[in-house]
């Protein structure tokens, strides 16, 4: 599996909608109403995850979501990623 190379990795972020590198993965945030809101979201996100069998580093804190994936067996981003990133981004 190809490994994205920083160009690459820029490139691919511009196409979506508030990713950005943070450190070895793509990451985005999210700030919700509340916490209903977020678990809801969350479960979409657990969802997707498993159709794509592409799991992320999940943070929740209330109503604040932090998802960062990285391609684990590939050490480095790949389109895995983004993939998967694209998908999230059609359910905001």
């Amino acid at each position: 599996m190809h490994v994205y190379t920083s160009v690459e990795i820029e490139k691919r972020l511009s196409q979506l909608n508030g990713w950005y590198l943070d450190n070895d993965a793509i990451r985005k945030d999210w700030i919700f109403s509340d916490f209903n809101e977020a678990l809801s979201f969350i479960n979409k996100i657990g969802k997707l995850s498993e159709e794509h069998n592409h799991h992320p580093e999940l943070f929740n804190v209330y109503n604040r979501i932090s998802l960062r994936f990285n391609t684990h067996s590939a050490k480095g981003i790949t389109s895995k990623d983004f993939s998967i990133a694209m998908d999230i981004d059609g359910l905001d």
